[in-house]
C-alpha cells in the first residue's frame, strides 16, 4: 500500500497519510476489554476508515462520517449498514485533525478505540513515529458561509459561523456540582503546532459518584485513575492531580476537535460551544451538511492558513 502512495510539493495543503504502519495495545475506556490496534498507510481517496478485524461473518469496514455516528453517549461511535461499530473515536479522531491526516487505515480487534491516558498524546506520538506522508491531491476544506447552530431544551449548544482562515473554537463549561471544575472558557485557533502544545495533553474526566450508574448502562468498565480524571465534589483524586488548572474544558476543547472531523477535511469557520458534547457537535453536522447554502468545499490551498498548516508565528 505504501508503494502506492506519491510525495507532492506542488500545493501547500494536501491529502496526508502515515508513512509507516504501527500498532499499540490498550484498554477500552467503556467496554474495558483489551484491544489491540494498528494505524496503516491509505491512498489518496480512502478517508477515514476502521476495519474490524474481529469480525468475518460480516462487512468489518466502518468509514467515519457524520452519517455513520451511531451513538453519542459518553463517547463517539460510528457503525456500518451490518451494525458493526466502534466507539471512543473522539481521541484519536482529534490526533488525526491536528495532524491532517486525511486518509487511514485502522485495525483493531475489538469495538473500541483504546483510551490510552485519556488524552490525545498516545496517538500523537504514534503518528509522529509512523511519520506522515503528502499525497498527491490538493486538500478539500469545509468553508463555512452563514451561521449554523444546534441548541437542546437544557440550553447546551454548538454553532459553526463564518471566518476567512483556520479553525478557531470557543468553548465554556459550567459544572455547579463542583467548585474544582466550575465555570471555565477556553479559545484557541487550530493549528498542527497549538493543538499538539495547547489541546493534546488533556485527559477525559468524570465523577466518582457515577460510576455504578455508567456501569449499568455498560459504560465506563475500563476507566480507571490512570485514564481518567475523577472528580469527588471538590477534589481531584488523581494522586497527580491536574495537568493545568483548565484541563476539563481543554478536554471538552479536544473532544470538539476530534467530533468535527468527522467531516474528513478541515473547516475555515469558527466554532462555539456552550456546555455541549458529542450529541451536539454531531447534530450541529448533520444540520450543516443538510443546508447547501451554509458551506461550500473549496481548495485548501485558496487560503493562507489552513488548520493543518502552522503559522510561522507559532513555529
Amino acid at each position: 500500500m505504501i508503494a502506492e502512495i506519491k510525495t507532492l510539493t506542488a500545493y501547500k495543503n494536501c491529502e496526508k497519510t502515515l508513512q509507516n504502519a504501527i500498532p499499540c495495545v490498550g484498554i477500552g475506556l467503556h467496554g474495558g476489554q483489551k484491544v489491540r490496534m494498528t494505524l496503516k498507510p491509505a491512498p489518496v481517496g480512502h478517508g477515514i476508515v476502521f476495519k474490524r478485524v474481529d469480525v468475518t461473518d460480516k462487512d468489518n469496514l466502518v468509514p467515519v462520517s457524520y452519517e455513520t455516528v451511531v451513538d453519542t453517549r459518553m463517547c463517539t461511535c460510528v457503525g456500518n449498514k451490518d451494525g458493526v461499530t466502534v466507539g471512543t473515536i473522539e481521541h484519536l479522531m482529534a490526533a488525526l485533525a491536528g495532524f491532517g491526516i486525511t486518509n487511514i487505515l485502522i485495525e483493531l480487534n475489538g469495538a473500541e478505540v483504546p483510551v490510552m491516558d485519556g488524552s490525545a498524546m498516545d496517538f500523537v506520538t504514534l503518528i509522529e513515529c509512523a511519520g506522515i506522508v503528502k499525497q498527491d491531491a490538493p486538500l478539500k476544506a469545509v468553508k463555512i458561509l452563514k451561521d449554523v447552530s444546534f441548541e437542546d431544551e437544557n440550553g447546551a449548544g454548538v454553532c459553526l459561523y463564518p471566518s476567512e482562515k483556520d479553525l478557531s473554537i470557543d468553548f465554556m463549561i459550567d459544572f455547579k456540582q463542583s467548585r474544582v471544575i466550575g465555570r471555565q472558557e477556553y479559545s484557541i485557533v487550530l493549528t498542527e503546532r497549538t493543538f499538539k502544545d495547547s489541546v493534546a495533553y488533556a485527559r477525559t474526566f468524570g465523577f466518582a459518584q457515577e460510576v455504578e450508574m455508567l456501569r449499568a448502562m455498560g459504560l465506563g468498565r475500563g476507566g480507571s485513575l490512570d485514564n481518567v480524571v475523577v472528580v469527588e465534589g471538590d477534589m481531584v483524586l488523581n494522586k497527580e492531580g491536574l495537568r493545568s488548572e483548565n484541563e476539563f474544558v481543554v478536554h471538552k476543547t479536544l473532544d470538539a476537535v476530534g467530533d468535527l472531523y468527522q467531516l474528513g477535511m478541515p473547516i475555515i469557520g469558527c466554532f462555539s460551544g456552550v456546555k455541549s458534547g458529542h450529541m451536539h457537535t454531531n447534530a450541529l453536522l448533520r444540520k450543516l451538511m443538510a443546508d447547501k447554502s451554509a458551506y461550500e468545499i473549496v481548495n485548501a490551498d485558496d487560503y493562507e492558513e489552513s488548520l493543518f498548516q502552522s503559522r510561522k508565528a507559532s513555529a
